[in-house]
């Protein structure tokens, strides 16, 4: 159920807000909560049958440094927003042990968005992606013939994006490309691409990518926004406005502000979840729906995807 309020208390000036922004910033805290919300997720993963170890050893057999040199894009430069400690990892995404863990840490993490029920990781990831998918099919052109995921990480979604529309359309061909601004995510992309599902894995900026205006019916930023300063998002915003074609479809699912699960997280939770996300503040206080209408987007829905996050449909005019 959603709130009245638009947002969570512990974010943006409120006085609890600030009390554990200031919190975080003192070292021995933050080095604390930082191991705490990392340990969380290791115990949810151990408690549900997810091997955390075995996955990430296998995966680390898999991927050399030759990929990573393979998936990497000299041209790039990081951001600085890019370049801050975040999900409990002193290099960011910038690093082997974010990329190896990031799968289980996945099915770890779709398993606490329904706490009260005992589901597998497998159904709880179908729930997660089928809600999204479903907001986004309806306000898909029938044929859809071009995907792009922004910021895929190592390629979760971006496949089961890929699977949904393939089988809504068959036996119509469709290209998918994820993109990513991590090239360590992206060589475990295309380790566990096994069947070669995905067009193109791309090494790059989402807020400034290569691809030619009016490439792409359908454009997605799923579980990134909440990452991202306000400024990187507008300018996100602006270049997936230019790269979908008239009447594409841009869709994103991320925590939702007016989440009564989210707003209620006790103090501990709250303060964890804070610590190893650097960009909250600017998140849960940002008006997603304003700014694409600003920006010259239809906008279309925000729809409760499940007890944590929402969905939101915007679609380039005709």
């Amino acid at each position: 159920m959603m709130s009245d309020k638009l947002k969570p208390d512990w974010a943006g000036e409120d006085f609890i807000s600030r009390f554990v922004n200031l919190m975080i910033q003192t070292k021995p805290v933050y080095r604390l909560m930082k191991h705490q919300a990392r340990q969380v997720i290791i115990n949810t993963a151990k408690k549900n049958g997810i091997d955390w170890q075995e996955i990430c050893q296998n995966l680390e057999k898999s991927v050399t440094k030759g990929l990573l040199a393979e998936m990497t894009n000299p041209n790039i430069t990081y951001p600085d927003y890019y370049l801050v400690p975040f999900h409990a990892y002193d290099e960011g995404n910038l690093c082997w042990q974010a990329a190896l863990e990031a799968i289980p840490a996945t099915q770890s993490l779709g398993i606490r968005v329904w706490k009260g029920e005992k589901l597998s990781w497998e159904v709880a990831q179908a729930r997660l992606r089928s809600s999204f998918h479903q907001v986004l099919g309806r306000y898909s052109s029938p044929i859809v013939r071009d995907i792009l995921d922004l910021g895929c990480s190592v390629g979760i979604s971006t496949k089961e994006l890929h699977r949904y529309y393939l089988k809504r359309q068959d036996p119509h061909p469709l290209q998918t490309r994820g993109l990513d601004l991590s090239p360590y995510m992206l060589a475990v992309a295309q380790v566990t691409d096994e069947k070669e599902e995905i067009a193109q894995w791309v090494h790059g900026l989402a807020e400034k990518t290569d691809f030619p205006d009016n490439s792409f019916d359908v454009i997605t930023l799923q579980f990134v926004l909440h990452e991202l300063p306000r400024h990187a998002s507008l300018a996100i915003f602006t270049e997936v406005k230019r790269l979908l074609r008239p009447g594409g479809v841009f869709g994103m699912i991320d925590n939702n502000p007016r989440s009564k699960v989210i707003q209620n997280l006790p103090p501990a939770l709250f303060m964890l979840m804070k610590s190893t996300e650097p960009w909250s503040d600017d998140y849960y206080t940002f008006n997603v729906e304003q700014s694409l209408i600003e920006l010259g987007f239809d906008y279309q829905t925000t729809v409760e995807s499940d007890p944590r996050h929402r969905t939101i449909v915007a679609t380039k005019p005709l």
